[in-house]
């Protein structure tokens, strides 16, 4: 992809950011664009208002709502979907390192928040899901989630509880049988409605310019400038998302390094070691962190991406930029104050309506 050189005497936060977006980093699973820069510099959005979709009626959100609350839906009768996506307390997750299922068998993966996965273009840490629909699919019939042996089994269910079919008829139409892809329809419309685009982050890129404090704004500055938006790019903060994500999966970690050190669980690399970039909306409510949720505090999720995804471990290093000119990049560990305003502005990612209600993790708040 074509670039234009950077402007001579640009900031050492632009040339930096210049010299990351032309650097083949080992651990992107595709080159990185920059789509959403404009003259050099990132372009920060805000989360649409509604969620990409073909536009579901009231009876279908209705339907998709129960269904989604529904704990006959697991083998034993003891969860639903909402048990393990707790929409409020925790923010859409579970606050477990890694999730339970029926019988409180233990999954190897710490459970995503269902919040804003209506923008996400591949689901499950692995991506291996495209659609919300197949997505809400997989837990129901997963032996160590909700255990149900088959969708005829499923439909047997739901078509012995008085009430669902009329709901099905006024979701789909009058004589529509109760079928398994009409639940996960309707799950999928329902999820289509859970976005927050009410954070201090929306506010102030709306035009409220007191929505964030200096600290704030620091970590915002930082974030860019480090590199995190080469993969937490976009209204959604993450390139798996819709509109404008292009390269969902990156491998993880990228980079050995210190952080591996400290941290022998990175060590797990999953399906050939990529991993659907997660959204960091919410992320300072959904603690514990990362694939496993091996990581209990936010500053140190900071560190371990900015040292094994942005080799921020060593002293200096060069990079040839497009224009044939030298540029020196800082590659320094990111500093205590340099980590604490990413946090900052993390935070501020943060639904105010979630932040009211949640009770889940969340070391590092920002004051």
């Amino acid at each position: 992809m074509d670039r234009k050189p950077a402007r001579r005497h640009a900031p050492d936060s632009l040339v930096l950011l210049l010299a990351l977006l032309t650097l083949p980093l080992s651990g992107l699973t595709a080159p990185i664009p920059a789509a959403t820069q404009a003259e050099g510099r990132y372009i920060w959005e805000a989360l649409p208002e509604r969620a990409p979709g073909p536009g579901d009626s009231a009876a279908m959100i209705a339907l998709g709502k129960k269904l989604f609350e529904e704990r006959q839906l697991s083998r034993d009768g003891s969860l639903s979907c909402r048990s393990c996506h707790d929409l409020d307390r925790k923010a859409g997750g579970d606050g477990r390192a890694r999730a339970r299922g029926v019988g409180g068998a233990l999954g190897p993966r710490n459970t995503p928040t269902v919040w804003n996965a209506a923008f996400m273009r591949v689901l499950f840490w692995d991506g291996r899901a495209s659609t919300l629909e197949a997505q809400a699919a997989g837990p129901l019939l997963n032996p160590i989630e909700m255990g149900l042996p088959s969708t005829a089994e499923a439909e047997r269910r739901i078509r012995a509880i008085p009430g669902y079919r009329p709901a099905f008829e006024a979701a789909f139409g009058k004589g529509t049988p109760i079928r398994f892809d009409g639940m996960t329809r309707a799950i999928a419309a329902y999820e289509r409605t859970l976005i927050t685009p009410d954070s201090p982050y929306d506010r102030f890129v709306r035009g409220d310019p007191n929505a964030l404090d200096a600290t704030q704004k620091r970590g915002m500055a930082l974030f860019e400038a480090t590199g995190c938006v080469l993969c937490h790019r976009g209204p959604n903060f993450s390139d798996a998302s819709a509109p404008g994500g292009r390269h969902p999966l990156r491998l993880f970690p990228a980079h050995a390094g210190p952080a591996e050190a400290r941290h022998p669980s990175l060590r797990d690399k999953g399906r050939a070691g990529a991993w659907r970039i997660p959204s960091l909306r919410n992320v300072a409510l959904t603690g514990p962190w990362l694939h496993n949720g091996a990581v209990k505090r936010l500053e140190d999720v900071v560190r371990i991406m900015a040292e094994s995804q942005l080799a921020r471990s060593a002293t200096l290093h060069t990079w040839y930029r497009p224009d044939g000119t030298l540029v020196k990049a800082d590659r320094r560990p990111l500093g205590k104050q340099d980590v604490q305003d990413i946090v900052a502005f993390l935070h501020a990612l943060s639904s105010d309506r979630l932040s009211k209600a949640s009770t889940g993790p969340d070391p590092g708040r920002h004051h």
